[in-house]
């Protein structure tokens, strides 16, 4: 008599893989170039190719500085599909016609002055980007992005537990930050690096949570733990609002 036992184990959700593309502009000429281009040929490309909830974003405060940036966030889902998108601009005719402008710039005239590429793979327990759930007017939303450096690989580590079995991921969400991901940068110029968005309904909103965040119990118990000191040699917070063409 043969006797067979059931048994489950638990299988971890598949972790996304997330493309920021960021270009970095310097006169309004380039601001205008960008924006139609991204509205008119290449978000378009992207959901004609099967990729959804596209966010264009431009910094809420403007630099004091010439340059301004726009950050679009693509949720490539599997690796392997970071060249495909990368391709789009030689596989899709439609996108180059309808970007041509963008395409054929003039050496001297050209759409950005430089672009950077920031992959990142979603963290263990926010294995998917979610779409915010906000209730203001979409143009006073603020979405933040923040990047945290590490000054070595195992304390950079350590951030990253912080997240996962630390809890810090389980706090926003209690706090309802609206999270959109958090991951692992696992090609950029920054590394080692990991990356969030939250995002708020407005300016007062955002800081409000911040406060609500400083002061909640959980975060008092962790912040200073051994484990977690000295784990960040640089942060970068950017305040961001989504273009109206934005997916979100």
């Amino acid at each position: 008599m043969f006797v067979f036992i059931a048994t489950t184990s638990f299988i971890p959700a598949k972790r996304m893989y997330y493309l920021i593309k960021v270009y970095q502009l310097r006169s309004q000429e380039q601001v205008s170039a960008m924006d139609n281009y991204l509205s008119t040929a290449y978000l378009p490309a992207l959901h004609r190719a099967g990729y959804s909830n596209i966010g264009i974003f431009y910094p809420a405060v403007p630099d004091t500085s010439k340059e301004t940036k726009l950050y679009v966030f693509i949720p490539i889902g599997n690796l392997n599909k970071l060249s495909q998108v990368e391709d789009l601009p030689l596989t899709d005719p439609v996108l180059r016609e309808a970007g041509t402008a963008f395409w054929d710039a003039a050496y001297d005239a050209p759409p950005y002055q430089r672009m950077e590429n920031i992959v990142i793979q979603a963290f263990p327990l926010m294995p998917k980007y979610e779409l915010p759930q906000l209730t203001d007017l979409k143009e006073n939303h603020i979405y933040e992005l923040r990047s945290y450096e590490g000054p070595t690989e195992r304390l950079y580590r350590q951030k990253v537990k912080m997240f996962n079995e630390g809890g810090e991921i389980s706090l926003f969400k209690r706090l309802n930050f609206n999270a959109v991901f958090y991951g692992e940068v696992v090609a950029g110029s920054k590394m080692p690096n990991l990356m969030y968005m939250t995002s708020f309904n407005n300016m007062a909103d955002r800081d409000a949570h911040w406060k609500t965040f400083r002061d909640d119990a959980q975060w008092i118990s962790i912040k200073d733990l051994p484990e977690y000191l000295n784990t960040v040699s640089k942060n970068d917070q950017l305040l961001l609002r989504a273009k109206s063409y934005s997916d979100f």
